[in-house]
C-alpha cells in the first residue's frame, strides 16, 4: 500500500510540472518549454523534474530527510558589531539569520556582515523588502520598485539566500489588504512585470528574488505559485515559504500537515527560505485565524520539518512576527524538541 501511496504522488507531481509547463520534448530535449503567455521559454531541467519527485516520494513515504534545517530568527537588544551579532545568533542556536541593517552604500559594512556571518556558519536567509509594489499611487509604486531594487543588491552584496517582499496590493489604505483585484489578472500580469524588472535590473548571481506567500494576493497556493515562476521566466527567481499566509480555510487549518506536504513537495525544486509561526482559530461567527508562538496552535510541525528535511539542501526556517525574546525562544524549542522525535537535525 505505501508503495501505491509514493507511486500516486510521484504521478501527481509530474502531472503538476507538466500541467504547468505545458507537454512537449522540452523536459527531456533541450531544457527549454515555450511559454504561450508571453512566447518566451522557461527552463525545465531533468534535476528540477526529478528534484521535485524525490522529494513527493520522501514526503509520501514519511521517510527521514538526509538535509538538514536552518533555524533563525532575530537577535535582540543593540548589537552593531557583525562579529559579535553572527555570535549572538549562534549563542541562541540559530544557523540562519536576518540580514542586519545596511544600506548599499555601505560597502564596508556589507564586506563586513557576509564576512561574519560565514565566520560562524550562519547563512544570512533573506533581506525583507516590505512595501507595496502595486501600491494604487504611482508615485509610490515607483518609489517602493526602487527601494526593493535597492534590498535585492544588499542581498546580492550580502550573499544572503533571496530578497523578499509580497506580491502587493490594489488596497490604498493597508499595503498588505484585501482587494477585488488582488486575484485578477491584471495583479498577475503586474506582478510578473515586477518580479522581471527588478531582477533584469539588479541581474543578481548569488540571491534571488521571492514573494512571499499571501491568502489574499498571488500566489496564494502551490499552483499559483508554479505559475508565476513559469511566467516570470528568471533563473534568480525563486520560492519563499509562509505556510500560516495561506492556511486560509477550514479544510486547511483541519489538515495543516497534508497542505504542507503538498504545498513543499510541489515547490520543492525553488524554495529558498520559510517563515515559522502557528495559528489559532479564534470562535467568532466567520472565520478569523490568529498568528501565535509555535506550539501554541495547530500547525504540524512534524510535517513541516520531515517536508524540509526532504528537501536536497539546508533550507532556512525563520521565526517571526513574534513580540518579545522569550517567546522565540518558546518557539524554537518547540521547533526543536518536534524534530528530535521526528529524527531531524539542524545545522
Amino acid at each position: 500500500m505505501r508503495i501505491k501511496a509514493i507511486m500516486r504522488a510521484c504521478f501527481g507531481q509530474i502531472k503538476t510540472i507538466f500541467s504547468a509547463y505545458g507537454h512537449g520534448k522540452g523536459i527531456w530535449g533541450n531544457g527549454l518549454h515555450a511559454d504561450r503567455r508571453s512566447d518566451r521559454v522557461f527552463p525545465m531541467t531533468r534535476r528540477t523534474l526529478f528534484t521535485g519527485m524525490a522529494v513527493t516520494a520522501a514526503v509520501a513515504a514519511n521517510t527521514k530527510g538526509t538535509s538538514k534545517i536552518r533555524l533563525g530568527g532575530p537577535v535582540f537588544g543593540k548589537i552593531e558589531d557583525p562579529r559579535e551579532l553572527a555570535r549572538a545568533h549562534r549563542a541562541r542556536g540559530y544557523s540562519a539569520a536576518y540580514c542586519p541593517d545596511v544600506k548599499i552604500e555601505d560597502a564596508s559594512r556589507i564586506q563586513a556582515i557576509e564576512a561574519a556571518f560565514k565566520a560562524e556558519n550562519v547563512v544570512i536567509s533573506e533581506v525583507g523588502a516590505w512595501v507595496n509594489l502595486l501600491d494604487p499611487d504611482g508615485d509610490k509604486r515607483r518609489k517602493n520598485f526602487d527601494y526593493v531594487a535597492s534590498r535585492l543588491a544588499i542581498a546580492e552584496a550580502v550573499g544572503a539566500t533571496c530578497c523578499v517582499d509580497i506580491a502587493g496590493s490594489y488596497n490604498p489604505t493597508v499595503w498588505y489588504g484585501p482587494h477585488p483585484k488582488n486575484l485578477s489578472r491584471e495583479f498577475f500580469d503586474a506582478t510578473v512585470e515586477n518580479c522581471r524588472n527588478l531582477i533584469d535590473q539588479v541581474k543578481p548571481k548569488r540571491t534571488k528574488f521571492s514573494i512571499e506567500m499571501m491568502s489574499s494576493s498571488v500566489p496564494d497556493s502551490a499552483d499559483s505559485y508554479i505559475r508565476l515562476l513559469r511566467a516570470v521566466d528568471r533563473q534568480a527567481f525563486g520560492v519563499h515559504i509562509d505556510v500560516c499566509n495561506v492556511i486560509s480555510s477550514p479544510e486547511r487549518f483541519y489538515n495543516t500537515g497534508a497542505f504542507i506536504r503538498e504545498t513543499i513537495s510541489k515547490l520543492a525544486p525553488w524554495i529558498l527560505s520559510c517563515h515559522a509561526k502557528d495559528l489559532i482559530w479564534q470562535p467568532e461567527m466567520n472565520l478569523h485565524f490568529i498568528e501565535v508562538v509555535p506550539g501554541r496552535g495547530s500547525v504540524d510541525y512534524r510535517a513541516y520539518l520531515e517536508a524540509l528535511a526532504a528537501l536536497p539542501r539546508e533550507t532556512p526556517l525563520m521565526l517571526e512576527h513574534l513580540t518579545k525574546a522569550e517567546e522565540y525562544a518558546e518557539g524554537a524549542a518547540y521547533i526543536r524538541k518536534v524534530a528530535a522525535e521526528a529524527g531531524v537535525e539542524f545545522a
